[in-house]
């Protein structure tokens, strides 16, 4: 059975809003959660960027959600800083953290003043950082020399069980790369259902453990409220791997984004008022293997009367 989750933007909310948020969608019936982990937003209208890691633990003490969380090693965190992050959250909360690993974004990792890789360069690092932290997580004393490097490391605070380390991946391309050693795959949905195709490429190529969808959807009491609420917040994110790799800056977002009108929003984000459309959207997910579907909410200013509504009229269809 498909589980429905609560993704927390941190790129939208104040942390200690997000955290409020995160609360309600337990008490209205969320089975789990997620969150993003930015250092900057996507644009200056989203206003925010809290630190993933350090809300993650309020999150996990002040809630009984098991947290999902999509990062990138390699340039702004180490692997090992990251493995202990994750093993130290692992330690207190077991079985409730899964670490979803990516390339990374310039927006995020630039701040390092480092050369940002080339596409090609980014996948190998990444792999040499996954079994840096597998290693690590696993009790071995690490010492590494490649695209990344690591002096002795070791970890001296373990879980009994270390926790999942999951490939994000928007394309079949980078889906079947991922599939060689991820636990299971972290993707967003697509027009068309195209998401289904990159699943599709993982589990051919040999990928196991469960399929997550970061579901972006702009629900609003008309549907003019929720295409404005979406191209407002979410008309940055929605460029494309391409060019939303590569900008280093909200402002670059904001200019590159200026000539996106409010309908080509309906592609990258579901967008409607009427919760029935959305449950039957939804539930497709599962239809096409997706084991979890963390609902991300684009606009602001419904967020709460989301969750409340949600909760009580879409998650019970969606359930039963």
């Amino acid at each position: 059975m498909t589980a429905y989750g609560y993704h927390v933007s941190h790129e939208q909310f104040p942390p200690a809003e997000a955290l409020q948020l995160l609360q309600a969608a337990q008490d209205a019936g969320f089975a789990t959660g997620m969150c993003s982990d930015h250092f900057a937003p996507w644009s200056a209208r989203q206003g925010h960027s809290g630190h993933a890691w350090a809300w993650l633990g309020a999150a996990l003490a002040s809630t009984g959600l098991a947290m999902g969380v999509v990062t990138a090693p390699g340039q702004r965190y180490h692997p090992a800083v990251l493995a202990q992050a994750a093993a130290t959250l692992a330690q207190m909360y077991p079985g409730r953290l899964w670490v979803a690993l990516g390339t990374g974004q310039a927006l995020n990792e630039h701040v390092t003043a480092e050369r940002w890789p080339s596409k090609e360069e980014r996948t190998r690092r990444l792999e040499e950082c996954v079994g840096v932290m597998r290693a690590l997580l696993a009790g071995e004393e690490v010492s590494h020399d490649g695209l990344v490097r690591v002096d002795r490391a070791r970890l001296w605070s373990l879980p009994e069980r270390p926790p999942i380390l999951l490939g994000a991946a928007v394309t079949p391309a980078t889906a079947r790369r991922v599939a060689a050693w991820a636990d299971g795959l972290v993707t967003v949905n697509q027009p068309g259902d195209a998401h289904r195709e990159t699943l599709a490429a993982y589990r051919d190529a040999g990928g196991r453990g469960p399929a997550v969808l970061q579901a972006h959807l702009s629900w609003a009491p008309t549907r003019r409220e929720a295409l404005d609420a979406a191209h407002d917040q979410w008309r940055e994110a929605a460029l494309g791997s391409d060019v939303g790799w590569e900008l280093p800056l909200p402002e670059h977002f904001e200019q590159a984004a200026a000539v996106l009108e409010p309908h080509r929003m309906e592609g990258p984000v579901v967008v409607s008022d009427d919760l029935g459309h959305h449950t039957e959207w939804l539930a497709r997910q599962g239809s096409l293997g997706f084991d979890e579907v963390m609902l991300h909410q684009v606009g602001k200013e419904q967020q709460l009367r989301f969750v409340e509504t949600f909760g009580s009229e879409v998650l019970p269809e969606l359930n039963a």
